[in-house]
């Protein structure tokens, strides 16, 4: 059964620095594009950032190019999201995503929230 399981996310202050990790299972990680999504309070869910099977190409929201890297290993089916300089707008539910990269089959984990707080 696949599973994506997120970690990482809590309360952390303003221009500080925050990795989120997703633990992939019961799927083959590498024929997946990998995503990071957000649910910001009172907002839709909006793409973060994603990365492709090999980590070749990446893809950053506008809003948090410059401040985030994601990255992916293959070997131990995770992918991770390095926030720099987070503000309290980065306050949201991040969700994991796996998208396959021929067939319409998508996977969703169940969320980190990250609260931006002074």
């Amino acid at each position: 059964q696949a599973q994506l399981v997120e970690s990482g996310g809590g309360l952390v202050q303003p221009g500080e620095s925050l990795r989120l990790s997703c633990a992939a299972s019961g799927f083959t990680f590498s024929s997946y594009v990998m995503s990071w999504y957000r649910q910001r309070p009172g907002k839709e869910r909006e793409l973060v950032a994603s990365i492709t099977r090999v980590g070749g190409n990446t893809n950053y929201a506008d809003s948090v190019k410059g401040r985030v890297t994601i990255s992916r290993d293959n070997a131990k089916n995770t992918v991770t999201l390095q926030m720099n300089s987070v503000q309290p707008d980065d306050t949201a539910v991040y969700y994991c995503n796996a998208q396959h990269v021929y067939y319409a089959v998508a996977y969703w984990g169940k969320g980190t929230s990250v609260t931006v707080s002074s």
